[in-house]
């Protein structure tokens, strides 16, 4: 056990954390509206930064504006090309109150704010600028758990490197509010049948359109009352289920469909980051063996600093 591996259970911080994912994804609808598509929904996610999480550079009237969610100091802040900046303190209010802070931070940059709608990917959906319910924000709990997404970001980032053929970067999505890294066979998938709550099918079946393995990291919810790794494959092929990952402590969740290591399994091992590798690697193996990809034309040795590939 490693103290860059902190406990994060999910039950006490449980109102933050949705109060957090719904903050997220309306930071998140900004980036969707200014953004070019890019293919399975990618030109819309965060990505694990120094203090947090960050859109990166969205394209906007000022040339471009970055917002970061900086869980360490536990503020929002607006950065644009014109040289403005502003900032907002996360604390706690209401869905409905972030919204108006986040719609002033915006037009202060010289930004241009958007009609957020209403949450995707969450049950009984509310419109963000009428929730008034009053959300706790437990500052603690937030920053044990951007701590815990620093020590997977960066195995996730380890095990990208041992893969030549398509994947995505390793990346927030805001709607399910994991942290995700995908792997392609190259070949194109089934059509998808859709069915997630609150998201248009045609956006899930552009994100399934080809073979996929993918692993990522919630910090609970979603039918999980525990911080989780996971792992699946789409389409899911026969015998996945049956199926023994590494370590002992991963099974397959059926109504799931798909793998699930306990964080808490990876937190108390002797080795996190060997622990965690093993979950990546074992699930990725059997859905890339059991699907029959060309393993050989798509992977390569996990990568080293100032090591070039041999070719």
């Amino acid at each position: 056990m490693t103290s860059s591996w902190p406990e994060i259970p999910y039950e006490p911080w449980h109102e933050t954390c949705s109060a957090l994912h719904l903050y997220a994804q309306i930071v998140g609808k900004y980036r969707l509206a200014h953004t070019p598509w890019t293919n399975h929904s990618w030109h819309a996610t965060f990505y694990v930064n120094t203090r947090g999480l960050t859109t990166s550079l969205v394209p906007d009237d000022p040339g471009g504006v970055e917002i970061c969610f900086d869980l360490l100091d536990h503020v929002i802040t607006g950065s644009a090309t014109n040289g403005r900046r502003s900032q907002f303190a996360l604390e706690r209010m209401s869905v409905a109150g972030f919204h108006t802070r986040f719609v002033d931070l915006l037009r202060s940059l010289g930004a241009t704010p958007d009609d957020f709608g209403k949450p995707n990917e969450v049950p009984d959906p509310i419109q963000f600028a009428v929730d008034q319910a009053e959300r706790p924000y437990d500052k603690e709990a937030v920053t044990r758990y951007f701590q815990a997404l620093v020590a997977v970001d960066r195995v996730f980032k380890r095990f990208h490197t041992s893969f030549i053929g398509k994947a995505s970067p390793v990346h927030l999505f805001w709607g399910s509010f994991d942290l995700a890294a995908t792997r392609f066979s190259g070949r194109p998938a089934p059509r998808h049948p859709g069915g997630i709550p609150a998201l248009p099918d045609s956006i899930t079946r552009e994100a399934y359109s080809h073979e996929v393995s993918s692993a990522g990291f919630w910090p609970g919810g979603n039918g999980i009352d525990f911080p989780a790794f996971y792992s699946y494959a789409y389409p899911t092929p026969d015998g996945f289920n049956a199926g023994r990952p590494t370590p002992a402590a991963a099974y397959y969740d059926e109504k799931r469909g798909e793998f699930v290591l306990p964080y808490d399994a990876v937190r108390r091992s002797s080795d996190p980051e060997a622990t965690l590798m093993a979950f990546l690697e074992s699930t990725y193996q059997l859905a890339a063996d059991l699907g029959g990809w060309d393993r050989a034309a798509l992977e390569c040795p996990v990568g080293t600093p100032r090591q070039p590939r041999h070719v």
